[in-house]
């Protein structure tokens, strides 16, 4: 029975484990050095822009319509598997627009969304001003509209995956910080892996490891001889609570607008953010406040009904971006092929964590295929 460790349990390393979880005859434990989407995942915002991206072919669009399509049957399926629901926003992502030739800029990438499977609709400022009165920015000059991208909430989409896997017969071992993988003497396994607990040191043995710490990532792969460089990214985020629903409660789609994000939980709390704040010269990375003060007077001006809100939440997150590289990362450790690192998604943790998954179970199977084969 091979034994696979997955190290890190934000929304990625979750989602491998689930979907590793679904095979027979493989021993899977899950690590992480705090617990389940207490980092990156915890910051994000959830939504999940995959139709309405400029990504028309290659592996950039190859995973966006791997996840869409995974995300249909993955989420009423840990939905009936853990019998917790999983809060999911399917009102469509509305991207608006304050220059008069953006459907030059989206013509060609409409045409050939509403060629296929995939559809978005071109409003002009009075229809969406008709549909959404809440909406009030004269400056805004129409909307792309995408009804089938989405938002879910990613801690609880993270904490359902975990659960699932556990059901499935996933250990999971958290507050356990792995400091140093080595290869086993032990000829039953190919890597142990030292680590450590508040309390305790021990060794676990793996015949396959899956790096999917994040941020955390580089400390580890480093230390194996392969330069990788993820930094972070700061985002910002609040959440508004309303005295009473904004106009048109019935139709509370996500907003995106002048370099934020509008998500309704419910018709009386949002989240809004995010900002994009790289590290300052000397290295340091600190959320500055000017930012979060850019958030609340784009959001005013959108949506001017949310100055009566009162922000009962402020946070930031870290995003794990490959430093000259192209996110995400999802390959094999050159000389250790038994080593596999999924990380460095950017901005788009939540929404390739299925097409991440499923990548990573298809290379360790196609890798069990051969050795067993021959």
């Amino acid at each position: 029975m091979p034994r696979i460790v997955i190290i890190g349990a934000g929304i990625i390393g979750a989602t491998i484990a689930y979907e590793l979880s679904l095979l027979n005859g493989i021993e899977i434990i899950l690590v992480d050095e705090k617990f389940p989407a207490s980092s990156s995942t915890k910051g994000a915002l959830g939504v999940l822009r995959g139709v309405a991206n400029y990504k028309t072919r290659g592996k950039g669009w190859d995973l966006c319509k791997t996840s869409l399509k995974r995300y249909k049957t993955l989420i009423p399926e840990l939905e009936k598997l853990t019998q917790i629901p999983i809060q999911v926003n399917s009102n469509g992502i509305l991207l608006l627009h304050y220059v008069d030739n953006y459907l030059e800029k989206w013509g060609d990438l409409i045409e050939i969304r509403n060629s296929s499977s995939y559809f978005l609709e071109v409003w002009e400022k009075s229809t969406l001003f008709q549909k959404c009165p809440q909406i009030k920015d004269e400056r805004i000059t129409g909307a792309i509209y995408s009804p089938q991208d989405f938002q879910v909430n990613p801690i609880q989409m993270t904490r359902a995956l975990v659960l699932g896997a556990s059901l499935n017969g996933v250990h999971c071992l958290f507050n356990t910080k792995i400091q140093k993988i080595s290869p086993s003497f032990d000829q039953k396994f190919s890597h142990d892996l030292t680590c450590y607990t508040k309390t305790s040191k021990r060794i676990l043995k793996a015949d396959y490891i899956v790096i999917s710490a994040g941020l955390g990532s580089n400390e580890l792969v480093n230390k194996l001889q392969t330069i990788v460089k993820i930094k972070p990214v700061i985002g910002q985020g609040m959440q508004i609570d309303l005295n009473a629903p904004l106009e048109n409660t019935n139709f509370i789609p996500v907003i995106a607008g002048k370099g934020i994000n509008i998500i309704p939980v419910n018709p009386q709390r949002y989240w809004v953010g995010s900002t994009i704040e790289f590290p300052r010269s000397n290295g340091e990375m600190l959320a500055q406040s000017k930012f979060l003060e850019q958030i609340k007077r784009e959001l005013f001006s959108i949506c001017p009904g949310f100055k009566n809100g009162n922000i009962t939440k402020i946070w930031t997150g870290k995003r794990p971006r490959p430093d000259g590289g192209i996110a995400p990362i999802i390959e094999k450790i050159p000389h250790h092929s038994n080593i596999l690192l999924a990380t460095g998604h950017y901005r788009n943790g939540i929404l390739l964590a299925p097409a991440t998954a499923l990548n990573i179970k298809n290379k360790i199977l196609e890798d069990l295929s051969i050795k067993y084969n021959h």
